[in-house]
């Protein structure tokens, strides 16, 4: 199968089947994918949190606005970004890079000074609002990857951020959250947009060509 009959074959799940559970190893490669995902700089400014636990996914469910849905899905993934950037932060990431290419530390001192003056003097606000962007790239490349091992899946905005973040404590790890990803498996008789045709719109109207 090509990547664009993947796509073509997903949609957005408008009810699971709460006995059918993805494998790990599926949830492994839906998540590696997201880990492969490019990022501004390199810096990988967020987390993947993967929730399969029913009694937290329960919880949760206050904060959300198709609560069915969290509660039947097999997991439900959440990308939080990170809440400003620090100098330890990015101090950390290219550490870590230096390390991993046998370099040694400091050796792109110039650059990251460079991003340090930009992001240091942002206020936070701004900040998150440039990590939280980073996290849609990896977003769309998990739901390829779903699509391609026919796993369903489902995007989801629509939560309360407060409610998530307290319930995860997000806030001790520098974090707040973005967006969910339901995954999981359809229910076929309950979600009413699986046997619809998918919509899109036209490439003259969706693609300007100079």
């Amino acid at each position: 199968m090509s990547l664009l009959e993947d796509l073509n074959w997903r949609h957005a799940v408008k009810a699971y089947d709460p006995n059918k559970k993805v494998s790990q190893e599926n949830i492994d490669k839906i998540v590696e994918a997201a880990r492969m995902a490019p990022t501004s700089s390199g810096l990988q400014p967020f987390k993947v949190i993967v929730v399969q636990n029913q009694e937290i996914k329960e919880r949760l469910m206050k904060g959300a606005l198709n609560p069915e849905c969290m509660r039947d899905s097999s997991h439900v993934i959440l990308f939080a970004a990170w809440d400003t950037y620090t100098e330890e932060r990015i101090d950390k990431v290219y550490d870590y890079t230096t390390d991993e290419r046998g370099l040694p530390r400091g050796r792109f001192g110039t650059y990251t000074d460079k991003l340090k003056s930009i992001y240091l003097t942002q206020p936070a606000e701004n900040n998150f609002a440039h990590t939280a962007r980073q996290t849609y790239i990896a977003l769309g490349l998990a739901f390829a990857q779903a699509a391609e091992l026919r796993v369903d899946t489902t995007p989801v905005e629509g939560f309360d951020n407060a409610v998530v973040d307290e319930i995860l404590e997000l806030k001790k790890y520098g974090l707040k959250s973005v967006s969910l990803m339901y995954v999981g498996y359809a229910d076929p008789e309950k979600d009413w947009v699986g046997t619809m045709k998918k919509v899109r719109l036209p490439k003259e109207e969706f693609v300007l060509e100079y």
